[in-house]
């Protein structure tokens, strides 16, 4: 091999923004505690008994801003069969439920860790969006923005319900 040539990598490839993974299929969901929109602490365990569709975002992340009309819509769509979380990984909690009036978010409700500690824990970069079956165990993760709206999201929430 001469200096102008160079060596094919062996390393994969980045999964695409949006791409859905199922190897952390079966791990139970962390016991980290949040706020909810009242400022009580809460936790992923106080949500068993139903599917959760878990979002982790931030008020500075551009893709989650992207993402987060076509989640607020997914929440209404779902409602009843999946409960939709947006959990802000925000420090500052008091950006949080100004963003959400700002941008008429009705069907999504304000939740905050300003530990970070979901993020942490699941080792995650934003947005992350992990679905929890009833039994608090995770099915599926999507890393990046998604249309959280489209037919493809809904199929992958249905999973949830069968």
């Amino acid at each position: 091999m001469t200096s102008d040539e160079v060596a094919p990598s062996k390393a994969q490839p980045a999964a695409a923004a949006g791409t859905v993974d199922r190897s952390h299929k079966g791990e139970a969901a962390p016991a980290v505690s949040f706020f909810d929109p009242a400022g009580k602490k809460i936790s992923l365990a106080d949500f068993r008994g139903e599917p959760v569709l878990l979002n982790l975002w931030a008020t500075w992340c551009a893709p989650c801003i992207k993402e987060m009309p076509s989640l607020d819509v997914a929440a209404a769509a779902m409602r009843g069969k999946v409960r939709v979380i947006a959990v802000s990984q925000d420090m500052e909690r008091q950006k949080v439920a100004p963003f959400f009036a700002e941008r008429q978010l009705k069907n999504l409700d304000p939740y905050v860790d300003p530990d970070l500690g979901l993020s942490l824990t699941y080792k995650v970069n934003l947005p992350t969006t992990i679905m929890l079956g009833a039994d608090g165990r995770e099915l599926w993760r999507v890393s990046g923005a998604m249309d959280w709206a489209g037919p493809e999201a809904k199929a992958l929430m249905d999973e949830a319900t069968a």
